[in-house]
């Protein structure tokens, strides 16, 4: 009696070899944050040009005549270090948010793969979702309004904020706590599509890689062109999104009296072809770059923490 057991033994063992490795909930915040530290510190200054751009849509006639002209313009008048203002209050942002993405996608996509560990497309884009809704109203509303404040500050003829703590002692001083919650609803839509279009392409293609093993290694230069892909594609899901988000946390916020309002007198006063495609190259430049990075090193941590913090 004992041989027919051996056989049905083999058969329940087949499938858990073939099952896709969960990474840790921890796991991912750590390597998350540190992912996302790295990469502001590499691409900052295509994120600086982007905003300058987007806020000077508004001027008449409008100050810088392209990227080469904002570059060339901010680095005259305040040298290259002038790429960089603001810096500080992202890089002070950028780890909690990629933790806070990471961790919140890995632990809702651990209860969502199959028997086999293996996560499909559509649920890939809805833990994308549910991570970019968590990073939004977590970490990037807060942080994107003071970021956004302390660069249209700079164009002021006279700056008022001297640092990143002053400029938020200031900002909630003046403002209250909500000072720092502008844009609230269109940075949601924002982050939560953005993730949710990034993870989307970014599971579809591994799986696509991977095949039929689902523990298949993946080359960095792999995953680097994956995440350049899934980032290209978030762009131009959301770039509509990202100007009403820049314009409702810049200092003239207050002409709005919300999201829908905003979007509204934007088409009213300008239409489809204002603001909308400002700012699309260098955002794509930065995003392409930023999901690369973040992908290749976030990957490549957890496969060093993998080695030294056994969680199975």
């Amino acid at each position: 009696m004992a041989a027919p057991r051996a056989p049905r033994a083999l058969a329940a063992a087949a499938p858990a070899s073939g099952k896709a490795k969960l990474t840790h909930p921890g796991k991912a915040i750590l390597a998350g944050g540190l992912a996302g530290g790295i990469e502001i510190c590499i691409t900052f200054p295509t994120e600086y040009v982007k905003t300058q751009l987007q806020l000077d849509e508004r001027s008449h006639p409008p100050r810088y005549r392209g990227i080469g002209d904002c570059v060339r313009q901010t680095v005259r008048s305040h040298g290259v270090l002038g790429l960089y203002r603001g810096l500080s209050s992202l890089l002070y942002g950028s780890i909690p948010k990629a933790a806070v993405r990471f961790g919140m996608f890995e632990f809702l996509s651990n209860h969502m793969r199959d028997a086999q560990g293996r996560l499909d497309s559509t649920r890939g884009l809805l833990c994308g979702l549910g991570a970019g809704v968590a990073e939004a109203v977590v970490v990037v509303c807060p942080m994107e309004t003071i970021k956004v404040k302390f660069i249209h500050d700079q164009t002021s003829a006279n700056p008022k904020y001297r640092g990143f703590f002053h400029g938020v002692r200031e900002i909630v001083r003046e403002q209250g706590l909500k000072g720092t919650y502008q844009g609230l609803t269109a940075t949601v839509l924002k982050q939560g599509s953005n993730q949710a279009i990034r993870f989307f392409v970014m599971t579809s293609l591994r799986n696509w890689y991977r095949g039929d093993n689902p523990n298949k290694p993946m080359n960095p230069l792999i995953t680097g062109i994956f995440g350049a892909i899934a980032g290209a594609a978030s762009v131009f899901g959301n770039t509509p999104l990202d100007v009403i988000k820049t314009r409702m946390q810049g200092l003239e916020a207050h002409k709005y009296r919300n999201t829908w309002d905003c979007g509204l007198q934007i088409l009213r006063n300008e239409g489809l072809k204002g603001p909308f495609p400002y700012g699309t190259v260098p955002r794509l430049g930065r995003v392409c770059l930023d999901v690369a990075i973040v992908f290749i090193i976030y990957d490549e941590v957890v496969k060093l923490l993998n080695k030294v913090w056994k969680t199975d």
